[in-house]
């Protein structure tokens, strides 16, 4: 398998890198982003871009997992838009048909676009326009997110909340286990979609964490 990473640098994307290098089905890793992911690996090769809507067509990859994304707290809706579905689809539409194409979309995404929460009928709208491309195209949904490993999020007070959080992960997944994941959780169901696929387009937080179990490494490894 040969991946194009999005998002390598934020937190999801960390975890999905750190089990792309460590899983012997991985031939090659392209990170691709506007910054440095600062690993170096014999896998691993990085295009720098400052403009992401500006990208060429990349060939010789046949997986692309998306880990790119922004928080919709504080950022006008206009930009939110641009970033989560625009930017997106203007990356999937330049990918050779029938690359498999996971996206991270978040629990409580409207695939009706209908609702009353403006990010999730922008998640649900990507989710649905990503479907419809010639792509193998799989929507990941997940709930609360345990970063692992040393992974941390780019942003200030999530950091402090998540290692606040961290003595509660094992009471959080014992009482709260279809809404509780961890991200090296969702690196190992990304590669495990992407090659032995899911009878489910669109995966829950409890799907995800079903796909993590099937098969790769043992856990924590």
């Amino acid at each position: 398998m040969r991946v194009i990473l999005f998002g390598a640098t934020g937190m999801v994307g960390q975890g999905v890198l750190r089990e792309c290098l460590l899983d012997d089905r991985v031939e090659a890793v392209l990170a691709v982003g506007r910054s440095p992911v600062g690993v170096t690996h014999p896998k691993l090769t990085e295009l720098v871009e400052a403009d992401l809507f500006a990208l060429e067509p990349v060939t010789g990859y046949d997986t692309c997992f998306f880990c790119l994304g922004v928080s919709s707290v504080g950022v006008a809706p206009e930009e939110y838009e641009r970033i989560t579905y625009r930017l997106t689809l203007s990356v999937a539409r330049k990918l050779p048909e029938d690359t498999t194409f996971v996206y991270v979309s978040g629990a409580g995404a409207d695939s009706t676009e209908r609702g009353r929460v403006r990010w999730a009928r922008v998640k649900g709208a990507t989710e649905n326009a990503l479907a419809k491309l010639p792509l193998r195209t799989f929507a990941f949904r997940p709930g609360y997110i345990q970063p692992l490993h040393g992974i941390t999020s780019k942003t200030p007070l999530y950091r402090v909340l998540y290692r606040v959080a961290m003595p509660l992960y094992p009471l959080l997944r014992r009482v709260l286990p279809r809404v509780v994941t961890t991200t090296e959780e969702i690196g190992r169901a990304m590669l495990e979609v992407a090659v032995n696929g899911c009878e489910r387009a669109v995966l829950e937080n409890a799907d995800i964490v079903t796909a993590a179990g099937r098969g790769g490494r043992p856990a924590g490894s």
